[in-house]
């Protein structure tokens, strides 16, 4: 078996805002595995300082995969524990190598076309003006669930784009989940979780910065709807750790990033530890390429979660794959008619 890997730059159609910064590019990495006359194709979709393995030895970690292919899939995952990245871009090669074809690596009805899935729409952070414009349209899209990204502008003009939605749409006809990438400060949070309470919000993607366990503890205990962990799953890779973690904390529901949890066997081990404490769960892609979006797509259909899941996100770049991935009326669909190019990757 041959392994090679190859860097790819993602260009944002427009700049996109979270309350980390404005993003006008992602940089991903693709790994390529070569055995019989097959190919395989995985993505290693980091988020620069987001992902736990933004690390300058991040490259060299690829070198050493592909020197060390024949250790496997499963040796390969646990030796890359550091590199959840990494890991879900091992994982999805291998599967990608041993299926049909490169990229149909969950064979179910989803693939087939016969069935599809419900996702939340994302509305990116920006100017008031931006925020609204992107909310009309995916209402006109059909979304029965938005998402937005909070905590960038000011707090009363967020809650002015909620006020807007809520006039037009009761709460059986939208629901609205709002992600504050941990912006709200630990003595301000429940105050805003309050005013953001009259909304009849779904649910707040963490409120604060994670490893603030007890605050997030206590928030999640007295918040006026549920809160969801998200960035404070980043980095925790023993299973001991995550049942201490959702323990502790005992959040309504988690949100799990294959790119940032360890892939699918990553993914899998979390959802496995919030059923096992009634903590409710949905998966979402984190700016992968259409390959990567793909490939947790196929996986996450496989799971029968009924809840809104967080994909979608191909359509964001200028120079994206053509793949046969649709979203309609709020919903994402695999049309079997369409067909894959990568010729701009390969």
């Amino acid at each position: 078996m041959k392994a090679t890997y190859k860097k790819y730059v993602l260009n944002f159609k427009r700049p996109s805002g979270t309350s980390r910064g404005v993003m006008s590019e992602k940089e991903t990495w693709f790994l390529f595995l070569e055995e019989n006359g097959k190919i395989g194709i995985g993505e290693c979709g980091i988020l620069r300082s987001l992902s736990i393995d933004d690390r300058p030895d991040y490259e060299e970690k690829l070198k050493w995969v592909c020197h060390n292919i024949h250790l496997g899939k499963d040796q390969l995952w646990q030796e890359l524990m550091e590199f959840p990245s990494i890991q879900f871009g091992v994982e999805m090669a291998f599967l990608s190598l041993q299926s049909k074809t490169p990229f149909e690596l969950f064979p179910s009805e989803f693939i087939e076309g016969t069935k599809n899935m419900l996702i939340n729409g994302l509305v990116w952070m920006g100017e008031e003006l931006f925020m609204k414009t992107q909310i009309e349209e995916k209402l006109a899209q059909g979304f029965s669930c938005i998402k937005l990204k909070i905590g960038a502008i000011d707090f009363e003009k967020e809650l002015g784009l909620l006020h807007f939605i809520r006039q037009n749409f009761d709460a059986k006809t939208i629901e609205i989940r709002v992600d504050a990438n941990g912006a709200f400060g630990l003595n301000e949070a429940l105050d805003k979780l309050n005013q953001l309470a009259g909304f009849e919000l779904h649910s707040i993607e963490q409120p604060i910065q994670k490893n603030h366990t007890d605050k997030m503890s206590e928030l999640c205990k007295i918040a006026p709807f549920p809160i969801a962990l998200d960035e404070e799953l980043i980095g925790v890779f023993e299973i001991e750790t995550k049942i201490e973690l959702l323990t502790k904390i005992k959040p309504q529901y988690i949100i799990l990033k294959p790119s940032l949890v360890g892939g699918f066997k990553g993914t899998l081990e979390w959802i496995a530890v919030a059923e096992s404490l009634n903590i409710g769960w949905w998966i979402t892609s984190a700016l992968e390429s259409n390959i990567g979006l793909n490939a947790i797509t196929q996986f996450t259909f496989t799971l029968q979660n009924p809840l809104p899941q967080g994909l979608g996100t191909g359509g964001l770049y200028t120079n994206n794959f053509d793949c046969p991935l649709e979203i309609k009326k709020g919903r994402i669909a695999y049309n079997p008619n369409l067909v894959w190019n990568i010729s701009n990757l390969v």
